[in-house]
């Protein structure tokens, strides 16, 4: 079973308003920002914070939520609302794990940590297709999300190690 059930789904809720009354009483909020919430990602991954259209939508692992509730109320809910609160207050040019996010996980009382050690053993792991590109000395094993974003013009990636350019090796 990877959905969670209506208990669940209204915990969620409760932690997150529990959490925006705070940020609010710090940040003297009249009004509380408009946000979405789903519990539609799959993987490792607990959980994340979507910026679309300057719209945000924090994205949580039923999965994982299931399987480590309390927690997962309690940290991982924070975890991704602290980063919708530092985008809504500090804007979109701070780190996604940076000082701003971690004031707010202090805020929320809270340890900055970036990843859980939930076991993973019963979630969904998506596997994605690898597309090979060079620089000037070495290959790399990129994505079909990388592979993507370089084809549509959204992004360029460079070597870490000689600074070129990553280009496609086109397999024929």
């Amino acid at each position: 079973m990877s959905q969670i059930d209506s208990a669940q789904m209204a915990a969620v809720y409760e932690r997150l308003g529990e959490l925006l009354a705070i940020a609010a009483r710090r940040f003297q909020w009249r009004i509380l920002p408009g946000f979405e919430v789903g519990f539609d990602l799959k993987g490792q991954a607990a959980g994340q914070m979507q910026i679309r259209q300057g719209k945000v939508r924090l994205r949580f692992n039923a999965v994982l939520m299931r399987d480590n509730r309390e927690h997962f109320l309690r940290v991982t809910v924070a975890h991704e609302l602290a980063h919708a609160v530092a985008y809504w207050v500090y804007g979109k040019k701070i780190q996604p794990h940076g000082e701003e996010w971690q004031s707010i996980m202090a805020l929320f009382g809270l340890e900055p940590r970036r990843c859980h050690d939930y076991d993973v053993t019963h979630a969904q792991v998506r596997r994605l297709q690898r597309f090979t590109y060079r620089c000037g000395c070495r290959e790399h094993d990129l994505t079909s999300i990388r592979h993507r974003r370089i084809q549509e013009g959204e992004r360029t990636y460079v070597c870490k190690h000689c600074r070129e350019k990553l280009e496609w090796v086109v397999e024929s």
